[in-house]
């Protein structure tokens, strides 16, 4: 029997297809966003294990070269191998010359790779830990502090509210008493604001000991805050001075200023030679910036890692190097 209302029927039936076709579209369009976002999480994974590796190779050959200047001891300077940075330079020129080698996507992935860094002696900054000295503030470091923000502009308060932080996390009597910074822009929980940590970057450490300032590393800024009676004018004739020929001693520096300078310079507090150094490596792959630095220490030819951290950047992040 034929239906009464045949164009009911053939309705029904085109929008059951355009059902049915809309249900497959979007199946296959989710099945298709799955396989895509597979896909980047992979290549992310790939690019992130790739990164560690060479990152890790970069860390190794740095602590290769500190190793071998140890081996000759003496003075640490600015001349010497460990201080040269390494521009940005391709991967592929790390790589084998041979063309087979770096045949296929390893070897596009190696020429779209680029890798940077340099080595940088920490003690040629003023050690944030020397500020506290079995368990007290040391004046002589004090005042190095207080001249350096005197330099830089920065409030006296600040360096104030550090030092009492500093102070209350190693003698930790009381359960508010913060934590032991142990890295810099952890200072901001001791008293220190962002806008006064900045400036203050290229001329502090924290390393986990007392050390002296290097004067044969040490830029203008921190020779003249670390030397009680120095001027600026003074700093940049030892800078001078240390260009022709670098301080095998630290009274080599004592011999250039002459007088009751000479006199202010003293072990604890100066050095010729260094013991622990930031390696910074940087890795650009397309557009992303992986960045790791690493505190190292050197004992004799003994190089070990203290701690490393890593980021990731846009392309578009301006590269400053530690100076």
């Amino acid at each position: 029997m034929k239906s009464d209302h045949p164009w009911r029927e053939r309705g029904a039936a085109l929008l059951a297809a355009m059902l049915t076709v809309t249900l497959v579209a979007t199946l296959a369009a989710g099945a298709l966003w799955q396989q895509w976002r597979g896909v980047e999480v992979e290549s992310a994974e790939r690019t992130r294990v790739q990164a560690a590796w060479i990152l890790t190779g970069a860390l190794d050959w740095s602590r290769l070269i500190l190793r071998e200047d140890g081996r000759s001891g003496g003075a640490d300077y600015l001349s010497e191998p460990w201080a040269i940075p390494l521009q940005e330079a391709r991967l592929s020129t790390f790589l084998a010359a041979d063309q087979d080698h770096n045949a296929g996507d390893d070897g596009d992935a190696a020429q779209n790779t680029f890798l940077s860094g340099r080595i940088t002696d920490q003690q040629g900054r003023l050690n944030v830990q020397n500020l506290i000295n079995s368990g007290r503030l040391s004046p002589s470091d004090h005042q190095a502090f207080v001249k350096l923000f005197r330099l830089l502009g920065l409030p006296a308060a600040q360096l104030t509210a550090l030092e009492q932080n500093l102070l209350a996390s190693v003698r930790g009597a009381d359960g508010n008493a913060p934590l032991p910074p142990l890295h810099l822009d952890q200072l901001i929980n001791l008293g220190l604001s962002p806008a006064t940590l900045a400036p203050l970057k290229p001329f502090i450490a924290l390393l986990p000991a007392r050390t002296p300032v290097n004067l044969n590393t040490a830029p203008a800024e921190v020779l003249y805050a670390c030397i009680p009676g120095l001027d600026m004018a003074g700093a940049q004739q030892l800078i001078s001075a240390r260009a022709l020929n670098y301080f095998r001693t630290y009274t080599d520096a004592g011999k250039v200023l002459g007088g009751e300078l000479a006199s202010q310079l003293n072990a604890d507090a100066h050095a010729a030679s260094s013991g622990y150094f930031e390696v910074l490596g940087r890795l650009r792959l397309d557009d992303k910036v992986i960045e790791e630095r690493s505190l190292v220490h050197r004992v004799g030819v003994d190089v070990k890692t203290l701690w490393r951290e890593r980021g990731s950047f846009s392309v578009s992040t301006t590269f400053q190097p530690p100076t």
